[in-house]
């Protein structure tokens, strides 16, 4: 079964179409600032981050998820970034 497709669409028209990967269907549009980070590692603790609130983070490191999750790495009891933006997840 493949990925349901999803885009970032820029406010200058700029579409960058790809997959959605653990998408909620009740939050089908997301709107929010698109910010980046430059962290090998630390996803976990970026999209719990409260600092992120309201942004679609795009992670410039390739791999996201290689190395799972962890309770302990939690920066808050839930996520607050609207979406993550990657190159390729990884679910192993």
């Amino acid at each position: 079964m493949s990925a349901p497709g999803a885009y970032v669409l820029l406010e200058d028209g700029a579409r960058f179409d790809g997959d959605a990967c653990g998408a909620n269907p009740d939050e089908a549009v997301v709107t929010g600032e698109v910010v980046f980070t430059t962290g090998m590692s630390g996803y976990q603790e970026s999209m719990t981050d409260p600092s992120f609130a309201r942004q679609l983070i795009t992670f410039t490191y390739p791999h996201i998820g290689n190395y799972g999750v962890s309770q302990e790495a939690m920066e808050s009891e839930r996520p607050w970034a609207r979406a993550a933006i990657m190159r390729a997840a990884v679910n192993r």
